[in-house]
């Protein structure tokens, strides 16, 4: 994520990731890079939603 990661806040991602049971690892580990693609993955789907929902309004 840290190649793209000015496309999305680093805050909306803590967000999503806390949602999704993964931050405590991301905090535990000091960083992403040991969080893996399928999770990244879902991180990144989840804030698509978001995305969507904002411009649907």
């Amino acid at each position: 994520m840290s190649r793209n990661s000015k496309l999305i806040s680093e805050n909306l991602k803590e967000e999503i990731a806390r949602e999704l049971g993964v931050y405590e690892q991301v905090k535990q580990d000091g960083g992403w890079q040991n969080v893996s693609s399928k999770q990244c993955g879902n991180i990144v789907t989840k804030a698509i939603e978001i995305a969507n929902r904002s411009v649907e309004k």
